[in-house]
């Protein structure tokens, strides 16, 4: 007989699977062997020679909090984005994300403690899973940013907002902020890096999403858009000063705003996706559970 809950833990992908099996894996791995942390997580001083932490370090998860959380992040969120996106996609944002989330905090560490001299910087072990699953919040901020989350009252596009609002003011009470807080930051950033700039979408001749609704300055309340909006644009310029032509000449705007008739159609039929995919899952869960449901009071009748 079928539980109650399965409906909502049915579903998961393949893909999805196999990385939850690796991330145990990790987790099991330093757990019996602490040693091979060294050459497994981003230690600063280390990473030359042992480049491939660069890598490495985002599948190993050093806690048992830390391997919980990232598995059923990596499960649920993936079950939402990785049908969207596709299995090669979705394979391919988890490598980049969390390639480039890493190098961006070897390079903060590096500066860090040229910056304040501290060693602590250059030998304490970088892990986690969790710039990955930063960078999928984004990812659902992209797809179905209206959604509105019954639990949290709030809608999708602010997650990654909040996630790292209240990341930030943790780091205040916790002396080991350093080990978690720059991944998230990097991971949401280099993930809307890759979804604003170089995602390759086939119904769309251009890369990347450069709608207003997807904005750098949509992550942030509204009175403050205009402070960010100019910072925004300077990057993106250095960003993309090199391909704004052929943009442009595609039917978009040098600041990224779509030009009448061309992206609001495809970040419309983008939204209207993600809201359907999410609509069926949840209808496909919802009548898994009216069947389990039933299953008891089918089994209580025949026994009467």
């Amino acid at each position: 007989m079928s539980s109650p809950g399965s409906g909502i833990f049915s579903g998961f992908t393949k893909l999805c699977k196999g990385l939850t099996v690796i991330l145990i894996g990790g987790h099991i791995v330093v757990r019996l062997l602490p040693s091979s942390v060294i050459y497994l997580a981003l230690i600063p001083a280390r990473t030359i020679p042992f480049g491939w932490n660069l890598i490495t370090a985002g599948y190993i998860e050093q806690s048992l909090h830390g391997v919980v959380v990232s598995v059923i992040g990596l499960l649920f969120m993936g079950k939402l984005l990785e049908p969207i996106w596709g299995s090669k996609e979705f394979l391919k944002f988890i490598f980049i994300v969390n390639f480039l989330t890493s190098v961006c905090v070897f390079t903060t560490a590096i500066a860090l403690y040229y910056i304040t001299r501290e060693e602590n910087y250059l030998y304490m072990p970088l892990s986690g899973f969790h710039g990955v699953l930063a960078g999928f919040l984004v990812g659902i901020k992209q797809i179905v940013p209206d959604q509105e989350l019954s639990l949290l009252k709030i809608k999708a596009k602010w997650l990654p907002s909040l996630m790292l609002l209240i990341s930030i003011a943790i780091s205040f009470f916790t002396p080991d902020s350093a080990t978690y807080l720059p991944t998230l930051i990097f991971g949401a950033y280099m993930g809307w890096i890759y979804l604003r700039y170089f995602q390759r979408k086939p119904e769309a001749k251009h890369r990347g999403d450069p709608s207003e609704d997807f904005a750098f300055s949509t992550f942030f309340p509204e009175f403050l858009r205009p402070i960010i909006d100019p910072i925004a644009s300077m990057f993106h310029r250095m960003l993309c000063g090199k391909s704004e032509a052929s943009t442009n000449a595609q039917g978009y705007t040098v600041g990224g705003a779509p030009l009448i008739g061309s992206d609001p159609i495809e970040a419309s039929r983008r939204r209207e996706r993600g809201a359907r995919a999410l609509e069926e899952r949840l209808a496909a869960e919802r009548l898994a559970a009216g069947k389990n449901s039933e299953e008891p009071q089918i089994d209580e009748s025949d026994n009467v």
